[in-house]
Order: C-alpha cells, then structure tokens, then sequence
C-alpha cells in the first residue's frame, strides 16, 4: 500500500511523506488567498474553496479566519455555513451534508496517535531516518445533514453524527451521535431527542416502500 492508501485505510502512515506536504503547501497557499479577499469578494472566494475542497454544494459560506490540514478531504453539502476561527484536520475524509450549521471555534479533528506510549512512538526511530517520532493514523468524520454544532464544538477521529443533531456548545464528541438528537458535554452524551415528527414521517415514508416493494 502507498503512505496515502495506509492514511485513507485508518493505518499508520508517514504524515511527513511528500504527498502529504504536498496537500499541506497547496492548502496553505490557497487558504493565503482565501484569507487576504475581502468579505464581499463572494466570487472570488467561491473559485478558491473549490480548488481547495474536494467537494462542495452550492450555498456554501465559509468564514475567516479558516484552518485545514489537506482541504482535498472535506467534502461539503449545499446551504452548509461554517462560522469563523473553525479548524478542520482533514487527514481523513470530513463528510457534512446539507443544511448545516458549523459556529465559531469549531475543530474537527481525523488525525490521532496511539494512546499507549509503547504503541505511539515509532519503533526504532532515530533522527537520520527522517520519520516522524510518533505513530500517526486518521479515521474520517462524517456530519449528517441538518446539524447544528455550536461554538467550539470538538468533534474527534472516527465519529459520525446523525442527520438533524445539535451539539451544544463547548462538547466534545468522542463517540457516535444518533440522528435527531439533542447531545452535550464533555464527553458528549444525549440529552433528549428532536425532530420526532419529521423522524417518524421518514419512517412512515420507508414503511411504504417497503410495502411497495412487496
């Protein structure tokens, strides 16, 4: 396997391989010019995050000041806002859907280590070897259409979050999120559910089909 199929498979790679500098120097000079647009520059703006995302919808609005490890693995829905000061560590895909609504400080975060300090530093390593240190791999996050997550919202490696939930503000998402849900805290744990009528007439409309198809 290459670096980047052993990055995409959720093994450890080597972070520090060209290909990934080279994902990391093509983001840096496009978020340069992303940055230096004024807020009106809507055009202009709209020509660089499709150069520097690997999918995007349209409606899409995405404030400044923005951070991204790759930008090639953020795939983005349509009426999608993501407020500013968000950090988005793309090592891995970040999936968000449509209608969504990303506040202020957000951080997601697909790139992770080992927690075991045996397992987390790289066997053998040695300076001249020009590895990195430690042990790297990313898990993907995917962020199901409907979302609300509030300011600084931490959502970690690996963890989905069902259509039409609201984080509150401040969690930190550890682990998964059932759709239509109202979810908070540090970790992140359900509170209570939402949106029962559009989840039971989503229901309903499966139900149908499924009669249908009998």
């Amino acid at each position: 396997m290459t670096e980047l199929e052993k990055c995409m498979a959720g093994e450890y790679y080597d972070c520090h391989h060209d290909v990934f500098l080279g994902f990391k120097n093509t983001a840096r000079k496009l978020l340069k010019d992303y940055h230096a647009l004024s807020y009106d520059e809507k055009k202009e703006k709209r020509d660089i995050l499709e150069q520097l995302f690997g999918g995007i919808g349209t409606n899409v609005s995405v404030g400044t000041p923005f951070i991204c490890d790759y930008g090639k693995n953020i795939f983005i829905g349509n009426n999608v806002s993501v407020n500013m000061n968000c950090t988005f560590v793309d090592c891995n895909k970040i999936i968000i859907g449509d209608n969504v609504l990303i506040a202020s400080n957000v951080q997601l975060y697909t790139a992770t280590h080992p927690v075991e300090l045996s397992e987390r530093l790289t066997p053998g390593w040695k300076p001249e070897t020009g590895e990195y240190f430690c042990r790297t791999y990313a898990l993907p996050i995917e962020i199901g259409s409907g979302c609300w997550l509030g300011g600084g919202v931490v959502v970690l490696p690996g963890v989905t979050i069902g259509a039409g939930s609201v984080i509150g503000a401040g969690s930190v998402v550890t682990r998964d999120i059932p759709a239509n849900s109202v979810a908070v805290g540090n970790p992140c744990r359900v509170i209570r559910r939402i949106n029962d009528s559009a989840a039971e007439a989503g229901n309903a409309a499966a139900g149908q089909r499924e009669r249908a198809d009998c």
